[in-house]
């Protein structure tokens, strides 16, 4: 017989959004999750949040079907896609510019995502800097 050992699953749940529908709720019932607990959870947990948004969670499984989740803020794909008002990035970042943000932009997303556990012992300029990276290689221009 197989030692049982605590599981962590890691998925994009949309705020708001959750449901027991595919991919969330197979995911979760063969590992013997409540599904419709969690969503209640979930849901509640990001009622505050834009309907919508699609938020980063890590899934605790135990071996006794209980769980914990943790949430971040959204990625920062999300933010610049909303700031520069596009859809998507682009197929060729660097030679192809989809899109425009400013600087204020750019601090105002490092701000949000400085608060992420693993970017909260980064200085702004580095989190501003990351952004900044991340844009150009999706293709959003930075206008300084």
């Amino acid at each position: 017989m197989a030692a049982r050992h605590a599981t962590r699953l890691r998925m994009y749940i949309p705020a708001g959004k959750a449901a027991p529908s595919p991919p969330l709720g197979p995911a979760l019932g063969q590992r013997g999750v409540n599904i419709s607990k969690f969503c209640k959870e979930f849901n509640d947990k990001t009622k505050h949040l834009k309907e919508g948004i699609p938020i980063p969670t890590s899934i605790h499984i135990k071996p006794d079907r209980s769980f914990s989740m943790e949430t971040t803020s959204p990625p920062t794909t999300y933010f610049l896609k909303e700031a520069a008002g596009i859809e998507r990035g682009s197929s060729q970042p660097g030679k192809h510019m989809v899109g425009r943000i400013t600087m204020k932009h750019v601090y105002e997303i490092a701000r949000i995502k400085q608060k992420d556990a693993s970017l909260c012992h980064l200085s702004l300029e580095s989190v501003c800097r990351t952004v900044m990276g991340t844009a150009k290689s999706m293709g959003i221009d930075v206008i300084r």
